[in-house]
């Protein structure tokens, strides 16, 4: 399989060890940290209030992520400048999840209403329905209801139609 490096998508095989286990998901919502990138960046470590998030002595290691600790406010998705960072949520049942995803795009969202719900790449995975729609600094934070087999997959949301 190709890596991120030559397709530009990360894999779940390359988030291995970085996702969240599924029974953690179903007590509520919990960040995923998306980012594999060796680069100078700490606004989540810093923005965490719970002190999930951990940096390490070298500001260039990628981020990791205390699932335990982690409340699944949101905060570090807003400060995040890559956009890398997610809440994924299995509690709802009913074989639904609520996947947030930061997003900077126009025209925004609207609750209730039916966006396409993105792939890692791009893709269109299908319908999903606009839970909650809040700011977090200069970022909008999209809570989107999909399919429960589309939490590990879901990663951004495109408006068909506002009415």
């Amino acid at each position: 399989m190709a890596s991120f490096r030559e397709t530009g998508v990360l894999s779940r095989e390359e988030l291995a060890g970085r996702l969240p286990p599924e029974g953690r998901l179903r007590q509520g919502a919990c960040a995923v940290i998306e980012c594999v990138e060796e680069i100078p960046c700490n606004p989540c470590e810093n923005s965490c209030p719970f002190e999930a998030i951990h940096i390490g002595e070298e500001i260039t290691s990628p981020p990791t992520l205390d699932f335990d600790r982690c409340t699944g406010c949101g905060t570090c998705l807003g400060v995040c400048p890559g956009l890398a960072i997610f809440l994924l949520d299995l509690s709802p049942g009913g074989g639904k999840a609520r996947v947030t995803v930061p997003h900077e795009l126009l025209p925004l969202p609207e609750v209730g209403e039916e966006v396409e719900v993105l792939s890692r790449a791009g893709e269109v995975l299908g319908p999903g329905q606009v839970v909650r729609v809040r700011k977090a600094g200069t970022t909008w934070l999209i809570t989107v209801e999909v399919p429960e087999g589309w939490v590990w997959d879901a990663r951004a949301v495109k408006v068909v139609s506002h009415g």
